[in-house]
């Protein structure tokens, strides 16, 4: 087929941009033979590492956070029953309850009945962690300030599974327990977190039992988006006293009761 065959015209060149405009994957980039063109393959190899880079490496409270907002929200760092990066990456189960020394810091340190606690968790993401939770925090901070709610003191958990909710409802009893933590990174970001909420959380519950804002980055849903969805499902939850399946969002409209 002569090269002029494969030419587009400029209504399906439209159509090209437009779908490349709206996602990152690797759709309609080309190829050399059988195989990606060079610059292709080597973004997809830069993209690869970093998802690595993200899962292996460890939050840095102060990098992170920086010492004005450490001193701001009194910031201190805890871990789970998890010792090493290897053994949170082979035990789950571990993730989800923190250390006993951990939780004697956060019995000291942290008041209890709260309207909304929030915990950042490394998660599987440090990148996440790092890019995304500083503002994010912020801006919870100030929406619950606003509506009058008390606002726990938040902590770094080190090794978090998103099942630490429980523990961390059995001993602080907050209302809403928001879990900033890092997402599993892919190919398109290795910077995406998600909030994990729950209402009044306890020992045995589930996924079932928590609601879920994910993709928070810069090319999914922005810090400010997130906090005006997380206040407004906390707000919904402590309404109706639960959270979970049966409290369902509406995008653009709000939150809205599962009969």
């Amino acid at each position: 087929m002569a090269e002029s065959d494969n030419a587009l015209s400029p209504a399906e060149g439209e159509l090209v941009q437009l779908a490349l405009d709206r996602t990152p994957a690797r759709v309609l980039v080309g190829r050399a033979g059988p195989a990606y063109r060079t610059a292709t393959w080597l973004k997809l190899r830069e993209d690869h590492a970093a998802a690595r880079d993200a899962v292996q490496a460890e939050v840095d409270l102060l990098s992170s956070f920086g010492p004005e907002k450490i001193a701001a929200f009194e910031l201190f760092t805890t871990q789970t029953c998890v010792n090493s990066k290897a053994e949170y990456l082979r035990r789950p189960d571990l993730g989800r309850r923190l250390n006993d020394a951990s939780r004697e810091a956060v019995r000291v340190s942290c008041r209890t009945g709260v309207d909304l606690q929030v915990v950042i968790g490394d998660g599987l993401s440090a990148t996440a962690v790092a890019a995304q939770a500083p503002e994010l925090l912020a801006q919870l901070h100030a929406s619950a300030t606003e509506r009058g709610w008390s606002f726990g003191r938040a902590f770094l958990v080190r090794y978090c599974r998103v099942g630490v909710v429980n523990d961390i409802g059995d001993l602080l009893a907050p209302s809403v327990v928001v879990l900033l933590i890092g997402e599993r990174p892919g190919l398109a970001t290795a910077e995406s977190l998600s909030a994990y909420m729950a209402f009044k959380p306890r020992t045995g519950h589930t996924d079932a039992d928590r609601n879920l804002i994910s993709n928070i980055h810069t090319r999914g849903v922005s810090p400010e988006d997130a906090s005006r969805r997380i206040i407004a499902l906390a707000e919904l939850c402590r309404a109706v006293g639960k959270s979970g399946v049966d409290v369902k969002e509406v995008l653009n409209v709000g939150f809205t009761l599962q009969s």
